[in-house]
Formats: structure tokens, sequence, C-alpha cells
């Protein structure tokens, strides 16, 4: 009993770390493989040119490229209002607190590309007017200049 108790507290608490720390681990992620982040605040159920934007841009081979090459990491801040979408408490923490840090305003959608420290490099308001493939040629370019 005392081992099924310590393995269940311990999947719990293994659960709420990934979560919480989900900004940081990317940090670090982005760190080690030379990256940037892609932070983008979405209302996934809601904002219209935020489902337009994750379907011509997000969903595209294009972009998703940039996270098989390595060139970002994707962090979807979302903010879901209809009950059947919902996030976990802790992924509801951890958005609120990304959004006090970075999308004070409430924009949505709102794309923030960051260095491996956090430090914004690039900010998109709105449905970016670009194309996936122009979209992502901007950050390969934004990626090339850090170097």
């Amino acid at each position: 009993m005392k081992t099924i108790f310590s393995a269940l507290l311990l999947a719990v608490f293994a659960v709420g770390i990934h979560a919480q720390n989900r900004f940081e681990s990317a940090k670090k992620h982005a760190a080690e493989n030379k990256e940037l982040i892609l932070l983008n605040f979405s209302g996934s159920d809601w904002c219209i040119p935020c489902i337009k934007l994750h379907k011509n841009i997000i969903e595209t081979e294009d972009f998703k490229k940039l996270e098989t090459e390595n060139v970002i990491v994707y962090i979807n801040v979302d903010f879901p209002r209809n009950k059947k979408n919902q996030l976990s408490p802790e992924l509801k923490k951890e958005n609120n607190s990304l959004a006090n840090q970075y999308n004070s305003k409430g924009l949505f959608p709102y794309t923030l590309l960051l260095n491996s420290e956090g430090k914004v490099l690039k900010s998109w308001e709105g449905l970016p007017s670009e194309n996936a493939l122009a979209f992502s040629k901007e950050i390969r370019e934004i990626k090339e200049n850090q170097k």
C-alpha cells in the first residue's frame, strides 16, 4: 500500500512539475539546441483570427519544419472558453503567468519570438499578414541574425 501511494504521489508530482515548468523547459531546451521560442497567445475556440492563424500557419508543413529542424520551440498559450476545452488547473496557472509577463494587454492572437533567455525578439499583434512560408522564412532570418 505504501508503494502504491508513493508511486501515485510521484506521478501526480511529475505531472504538476511538467505543466508548471513548460516555459522553463522550453528555455532550457532552446538554449541547449540554439533554438528560439515562439509563444502564441490564442483563444482556440472563440477567437476567429486565432483559429485562422492555427489553420493557415501553425498547422502547415512549413511551420512544422521550424520545430523539426530545431529552429524554434513552440508553445501555445491558450485561453479556451468552452467548458469542454478547458485546460488543467496547472496549465491555466502557467498560461496566466505567461500572459502577465508577456501579454499584459490581453491581445489575441498575439505571437512572440523569444531568445532562449525569454527576451522578445519580434512580436505579431493579430493575425500575421504573411502566409506560412513567409512567416517561417522571417523566423529563420531572425534566428540567423542571432548567431
